[in-house]
């Protein structure tokens, strides 16, 4: 089977309306901290359509019985955050997905060469088969950052079929080294922006997402 990687921006008018608080400069820090987490909530929202398992079984109402769906729990849900702004989306992540597991993977870019090493991983020897992976990522810039948490992904099982990238914002760079390495992805982001400088941010963007996260700018 051939895959192509999916990208959608969901025309949903709270992820509009909270992109655009996120991207204002005037915007502080506690508000930008709501927009993010509002921002995870929505996109995770999107990402778990056709994607979290179910399983088909029968209720009793008051009047009688009747079919139900439910989220199988017995299929692991997996929340990977990319440190330390991928932290940002995390709360509204977890209120979609409340029973998901949250493995940690801190990554920090070298800000002359744009290469990512990693200071923190928390991911587990092996994913189960079916796991399903959300990772939360709210830039999707040069690219380094997510083929390196996806290498520790594969390298630990997962299944590219099954995951679900949250970003914020996205650039053609990492878009593009992830369809050439991992077509069967599916990426959720709320906008698409063409240019990346050469300082390896997205323009317009939002600026540094982690610094105006915590208010280290």
């Amino acid at each position: 089977m051939t895959f192509q990687l999916r990208v959608y921006v969901p025309p949903h008018p709270l992820i509009k309306h909270w992109l655009g608080v996120a991207r204002s400069e005037t915007t502080p820090t506690p508000l930008f901290r709501s927009a993010m987490t509002e921002l995870g909530r929505w996109l995770t929202y999107e990402a778990a359509r056709e994607w979290l398992p179910t399983m088909e079984t029968t209720v009793q109402t008051p009047l009688a019985e009747c079919p139900a769906t439910f989220v199988n729990p017995e299929v692991p849900v997996v929340v990977v955050p990319i440190l330390r702004a991928g932290l940002a989306l995390l709360e509204g992540a977890q209120s979609v997905l409340p029973l998901a597991s949250v493995y940690h993977l801190g990554l920090v870019r070298d800000e002359k060469t744009l290469e990512p090493s990693c200071y923190l991983n928390r991911l587990p020897a092996k994913f189960k088969e079916q796991t399903r992976i959300l990772i939360s990522e709210p830039m999707l810039a040069t690219g380094g950052s997510i083929m390196a948490a996806m290498a520790e992904l594969m390298s630990r099982g997962a299944n590219p079929e099954l995951i679900r990238i949250i970003s914020i914002v996205a650039a053609p760079p990492a878009l593009q080294k992830l369809s050439l390495a991992y077509p069967a992805l599916n990426i959720y982001t709320a906008t698409i922006d063409e240019i990346v400088n050469e300082h390896g941010f997205i323009v317009p963007g939002l600026g540094d997402a982690g610094d105006r996260t915590f208010g280290t700018e």
